[in-house]
């Protein structure tokens, strides 16, 4: 039972959010009798079972009962989810598939669209109706994995976000040892000329090699560019579309190892040979497979979302000459771009699509934004300005600052999630860092929405998990699959929760016979482009 001045507290009106220091010193002197309807409450939230949560509210917390209402769209069910993953699955099969890739590139030659589609007939080729290849399922060309023969010295590259890392590293004897600095990538290059670019990344490169003392040798370079990229080599890769706040001109349809020579030439003060370029989601996989070879797959869960795996070669039948059917190539599956088609549309809420619309990239990566870092916190703030205007959370004082892109960071929805809303103290210095005065019922709400989108992200990864799994497992029906899925990123490894709800959502989902074990992969992008370079040259 809600107290009488509890029940004043929490009632909606025009005066929502005044005396601001009276009522926090009202729910602290209440909170005993509020006690045990908020700790029912709390548990319905923590299983996010927000129906329930809104039962608990009661008439007299209309603003929780509203917040409750909103926050439900993030909620998915494991039906939902096993319709995502089968959806997954059916992409990733056109993508291996010659003649779903044949279509699909006769049907962009033809510009399709809904329109002149019923304006040409219906005797038209089939190919005609056929949807895109969104998930491009990209042969990496990396066959082998490392199996402790590797050995040498190595450059690595890791461009993928606004920080581009050179790093020396050395294999010996199943151990390696590396070396390191990091560059930022100003906003100008990221958004400039192609060739101011990669004149940038030449500049840090002789920086690093000079300051390690291998400017007067030729040294063997391994290329981690974690964008999606067409590879016909495994030293030969063209950029298909920037992502991640990328968009310098010029690089789009180009070989990005040629770009990266010619700036290197330019200079003319170091010699290096580019031996391999990798997507930083392979680099994952073969940096963790160097310590586990149960590893099968790699997931980079941090500022952007992607997956690789290890697929059977007979099943890659867009690529030809493959010469060994039997063996297996690295796929990167560029799974960002999944529901870009409308797949996803049944889940995406209308925070979704305003931060779509404001983004570098409308209408593409609509997987990705649903769970990577770079969207997480802007994708809360959405929730929380809509309420505020609403009247449900805050004061008005607060618009401002929820106005403001990018104001409410995905750092913040962490440490959030990492206070539960019973200790609210903790959840108003974090609030109030951003400027943000909050109030106990506040901190609730706000725990609330950063839990729900936080759990949504982590489910839409283990529905795309399973679907890797279930993949993997169909080359071999009759055994128990017990694979390991190597992961980096900062979400992965600094949300408090995101790791363990993907774990055991994704082995929810994968049915009987398959269990994915989950390993961080440490500095998978840096070290993973010195090991596919080791396992091409060993």
């Amino acid at each position: 039972m809600i107290s009488p001045e509890c029940n004043e507290l929490f009632r909606s009106g025009p005066k929502l959010g005044e005396n601001r220091t009276k009522n926090a010193q009202l729910l602290t002197a209440t909170s005993t009798t509020n006690d045990r309807a908020l700790q029912r409450k709390l548990s319905a939230q923590r299983e996010s079972d927000y129906s329930n949560a809104i039962e608990f509210a009661g008439d007299d917390m209309s603003e929780f009962r509203r917040a409750c209402e909103k926050v439900k769209q993030f909620m998915l069910g494991d039906n939902e989810l096993k319709t995502i993953r089968d959806r997954l699955l059916e992409n990733m099969r056109r993508g291996l598939d010659r003649e779903g890739v044949k279509d699909a590139k006769v049907a962009r030659k033809f510009k399709i669209n809904t329109e002149n589609l019923n304006q040409i007939g219906s005797e038209n080729p089939s190919f005609l109706t056929k949807e895109a290849i969104l998930v491009k399922m990209l042969p990496s060309f990396v066959t082998h994995l490392p199996d402790g023969r590797e050995c040498g010295t190595f450059i690595a590259l890791d461009l993928g976000g606004t920080n581009f890392r050179v790093l020396l590293i050395d294999i010996n004897e199943e151990q390696i040892d590396m070396d390191s600095q990091i560059y930022r990538v100003p906003q100008e290059c990221m958004t400039g000329t192609g060739e101011a670019l990669f004149d940038h990344i030449a500049k840090c490169m002789s920086d690093f090699i000079n300051r390690m003392g291998f400017a007067d040798r030729k040294i063997a370079c391994g290329f981690t560019f974690s964008f999606p990229c067409e590879q016909y080599a495994i030293n030969s890769a063209s950029l298909i579309t920037w992502t991640k706040g990328f968009s310098a001109t010029g690089v789009e349809g180009k070989d990005v190892v040629t770009l990266l020579t010619e700036a290197v030439a330019r200079r003319g003060d170091i010699t290096v040979d580019i031996v391999a370029v990798v997507n930083d989601t392979v680099g994952t996989l073969m940096s963790c497979a160097f310590e586990d070879h149960a590893c099968q797959i790699g997931l980079i869960a941090g500022t952007g979302s992607n997956a690789c795996y290890m697929e059977k070669q007979s099943n890659i039948t867009k690529l030809d000459g493959l010469q060994d059917a039997d063996g297996k190539m690295c796929i990167n599956m560029e799974w960002g771009a999944f529901g870009d088609d409308g797949a996803l549309d049944e889940w995406t809420t209308e925070y979704d699509r305003i931060l779509d619309a404001n983004s570098v990239h409308p209408t593409k990566q609509r997987f990705e934004k649903m769970m990577a870092g770079m969207y997480l916190g802007e994708i809360v703030r959405l929730i929380l300005l809509d309420m505020c205007k609403e009247g449900i959370v805050f004061t008005d004082d607060a618009l401002p600052i929820l106005e403001t892109p990018e104001s409410f960071g995905t750092h913040m929805v962490s440490q959030i999630v990492d206070n539960q809303p019973r200790h609210f103290a903790a959840v108003q210095n974090i609030l109030a860092c951003a400027d943000i005065g909050a109030i106990r019922r506040d901190c609730e709400i706000v725990y609330m929405v950063c839990d729900a989108v936080s759990r949504r992200a982590s489910y839409m990864c283990a529905a795309g998990i399973s679907a890797i799994a279930i993949k993997i497992h169909q080359n071999r029906p009759d055994e128990y699959l017990d694979i390991t899925c190597g992961v980096d990123g900062s979400v992965y490894k600094k949300h408090p929760t995101f790791a363990k709800l993907l774990k055991v959502k994704t082995n929810e989902l994968v049915g009987l016979g398959i269990y994915v074990n989950f390993r961080l992969s440490h500095d998978g992008s840096g070290k993973g482009a010195a090991l596919v370079s080791a396992v091409s040259t060993r």
